[in-house]
């Protein structure tokens, strides 16, 4: 049974830094690709960026050179380093094992 755990959500103010993780089980991670998407009030669901097995790597435009994902398949783990967030960078951010596995959702509120 294929599980993904995220952390590392919650308060932060404008210009603050966060880091997401989600730690993948059940499913050999190392060759999976995995993304992180994301979910404000009233909104729809949207692709923040994406990893491949490969390690390469894209992002949505809104989050281009403030977001980073990366990987450790040693840790079955995948992280969204969040740099200069913004008040409209809170969202529910959900992990996802490409291309049907989601997670549970973590909390992300940039406020001051």
């Amino acid at each position: 049974q294929v599980q993904l755990v995220e952390s590392g959500g919650g308060l932060v103010q404008p210009g603050g830094s966060l880091r997401l993780s989600c730690t993948a089980s059940g499913i050999i991670f190392s060759v999976s690709n995995m993304a992180w998407y994301r979910q404000a009030p009233g909104k729809e669901r949207e692709l923040v960026a994406a990893i491949t097995r490969g390690g390469s790597t894209n992002y949505a435009d809104s989050v281009k050179g403030r977001f980073a994902i990366s990987r450790d398949n040693t840790k079955n783990t995948v992280y969204l380093q969040m740099n200069s967030l913004k008040p409209e960078d809170t969202a529910v951010y959900y992990c996802k094992l490409l291309p049907v596995y989601w997670g549970q959702g973590t909390q992300v509120t940039v406020s001051s």
